[in-house]
């Protein structure tokens, strides 16, 4: 199963005006990363960034001055996410520009059967909260201390962290190994060592003592025909 955990900045909030300035992508494989990512920087054309993005993302209007418009890289991030699912942290923020993008340039739009939410799986599984891509990063004890910024790439690689955790692929994983062996399992955050643990070719020597089987055995025998100590005895 093919997925790609994505993210996106812009220079707004509303799709309708704004446009996407940057997207990035880490496209994953039954749950784990394949290595192949996508990360593009957009120009807006005339669309300036707006104060209020620009302190969360960083990304200048001058930066962007030279960076191809979306309609040349269009056809880069269809193919990139061709048959797989499209996953988001607050996904409905994120295919609305993408949408609004590709409806410009009569691309079809995103489909919703084709979209995982994390933020909605987060709520479902930690309904108190908080769910922020932070506090999740806090609750799986993931390092985002190099995000200083938001930036769709380096987003993108957290947020795949939480979605293996959220899942519970990792844990998974661990019944891949065959009975009798050990063996390392890459995961997403670190490696991961599964010992299997195999029966003693000889039982242990009993500890309880000739007096204590005895005095068990009489007490079981005053629970009646239907106790359950009757099935071990």
């Amino acid at each position: 199963m093919r997925e790609i955990i994505f993210d996106t900045e812009t220079t707004g909030l509303d799709n309708k005006t704004d446009r996407v300035i940057e997207i990035g992508g880490i496209e994953l494989f039954n749950h784990f990363p394949t290595g192949n990512t996508l990360h593009l920087y957009i120009s807006p054309g005339e669309t300036k960034v707006h104060p209020d993005a620009l302190a969360i993302h960083g990304i200048t209007d001058e930066f962007l001055k030279d960076k191809p418009p979306f309609a040349d890289v269009a056809q880069q991030i269809v193919d990139f996410f061709a048959g797989a699912k499209w996953i988001a942290h607050n996904a409905t923020f994120d295919i609305g520009f993408i949408n609004a993008e590709f409806g410009r340039l009569g691309l079809p739009p995103i489909l919703p059967d084709q979209v995982i939410d994390t933020l909605s799986m987060a709520r479902r599984k930690h309904p108190m909260g908080p769910n922020s891509l932070d506090a999740l990063c806090r609750r799986y004890a993931i390092d985002n201390s190099h995000r200083t910024k938001h930036g769709a790439l380096l987003d993108s690689e957290l947020l795949a962290e939480v979605y293996i955790e959220m899942i519970g692929g990792r844990q998974a994983a661990l019944g891949l190994a065959p009975a009798g062996s050990e063996e390392v399992i890459v995961g997403i955050q670190e490696e991961v060592t599964v010992t299997i643990v195999r029966e003693r070719p000889r039982p242990l020597a009993a500890r309880v003592s000739v007096a204590e089987a005895e005095a068990h055995a009489a007490l079981v025998a005053k629970l009646g025909d239907k106790a359950l100590w009757k099935q071990y005895s």
